[in-house]
């Protein structure tokens, strides 16, 4: 199959009609429900940074950070894929992979040991983890003729 065959149509410059019947927008009632669990994980971070100890046995270590690392080739490679594609999806994977990136950096670096396997997850951090999330992120937050409606909107708030 070649890649134009499994490319999406083309985006049309017709404006599609998304208010629901009954007149109200779309996805109020979800960022309802997103604003108030995040506000809810305010005082969960004072209860976990005052409650959790200093160290911990994990019994599934290698395979915590093995799975996190196979998500991560996963999003690059599906990525990749997708923008050889031409394909408006790799935006959504390149989020994903990029927030998986910065995951990755973070426990990385917090959960190092002093020293050299410190040095070690920092320079991971700066040289490949930061770098590639911000790649991601550009490619997340794109303008093309796939979402003509997000160019308009940025343009407009610059």
């Amino acid at each position: 199959m070649t890649p134009s065959a499994v490319r999406p149509p083309a985006a049309t410059s017709t404006p599609v009609d998304v208010t629901p019947v009954d007149g109200r927008p779309r996805g109020r009632g979800v960022a309802a429900v997103l604003l108030a669990a995040g506000a809810a994980l305010t005082p969960w971070l004072v209860v976990l940074g005052t409650t959790l100890p200093a160290t911990t046995t994990v019994r599934h270590w290698p395979l915590a950070w093995v799975g996190l690392d196979a998500l991560e080739a996963l999003g690059l490679l599906t990525t990749g894929a997708l923008l050889l594609l031409d394909d408006p999806r790799a935006r959504q994977a390149a989020a994903a992979t990029g927030t998986l990136l910065l995951a990755d950096a973070w426990f990385d670096v917090t959960t190092a040991a002093a020293g050299s396997e410190f040095a070690v997850a920092l320079a991971m951090a700066v040289c490949a983890e930061l770098p590639l999330a911000v790649a991601c992120a550009r490619i997340a937050m794109r303008c093309d003729d796939a979402y003509p409606e997000m160019c308009r909107s940025r343009a407009s708030s610059d």
